[in-house]
């Protein structure tokens, strides 16, 4: 396992902001929480690779946005703010050392964030980045490997990983303010707790469950149901709308 991560920009800051109020991040602490998060992917089992190709970006580290990675290909993200449309490029270059890579053209707005995958399944939220052509753009270049594509429409929350990912067994970890559970249906919904709203947000790799350490109550539940349970403080790229699964991309 291979995971693309990427510095934190100096303009951290100065990012987007959808769904959380600005503030001020320390440059510094965001940086070693960064340096925490990828020795964490480490000790899960993958190989980090830092990337520092989009510094000037606010916010690049964000890196799972700008594509979804399957086995058989890899596909470019047509970032939904115009402030990101610069990342791709950069990305693209590392991910043609790895994979093919396809890409999803605007009009159509596409983001790896809102992207699950589940098996053969990939589950995406129809949100404020990601629309309908940019699932019907992603759904034609992945039928052909065997992918079934569903939409999710997502509600309250900047992208459907905000909201649900998977803790295995078919089980998905929701905050159903954000997602409609109907969209959902084959799947057992275990809903966070009313008091992390965030905590929806999980990393499986290596055999374990990622989460944010400031989540203790969702850690306590997931590690109830579904195993081991590790956690990291990533609570000053959390002012930038982060979360595990948005600092990585993998490449199984």
């Amino acid at each position: 396992m291979i995971a693309l991560t990427h510095l934190p920009s100096p303009t951290m800051e100065h990012g987007l902001r959808t769904f959380v109020a600005p503030s001020p991040i320390d440059h510094q602490k965001a940086r070693l929480q960064h340096q925490a998060y990828c020795e964490l992917l480490r000790q899960c089992g993958a190989a980090v690779r830092v990337l520092e190709v989009n510094l000037p970006q606010p916010d690049c580290a964000f890196i799972e946005d700008t594509a979804v990675v399957l086995d058989e290909v890899a596909v470019l993200a047509s970032m939904g703010d115009l402030a990101r449309r610069g990342e791709t490029g950069g990305v693209e270059t590392v991910l043609r050392e790895y994979r093919n890579v396809h890409r999803v053209d605007l009009p159509a707005t596409l983001e790896g964030g809102d992207v699950l995958r589940i098996g053969r399944t990939l589950l995406v939220g129809l949100s404020s980045r990601t629309d309908m052509a940019g699932v019907d753009a992603l759904k034609e270049i992945v039928q052909p490997y065997g992918y079934q594509v569903r939409a999710v429409t997502v509600r309250g929350c900047l992208h459907l990983k905000t909201a649900c990912t998977a803790i295995g067994d078919g089980r998905l970890l929701v905050n159903t303010a954000w997602i409609n559970p109907a969209d959902l249906a084959d799947f057992q919904i275990v809903p966070v707790p009313l008091s992390e709203p965030w905590g929806a947000n999980v990393l499986p790799l290596g055999g374990k469950l990622c989460l944010p350490a400031a989540h203790r109550a969702t850690a306590e539940m997931v590690e109830k149901l579904a195993g081991d349970v590790v956690t990291v403080d990533v609570s000053e790229l959390a002012k930038a709308e982060a979360g595990v699964t948005c600092l990585s991309l993998l490449i199984e």
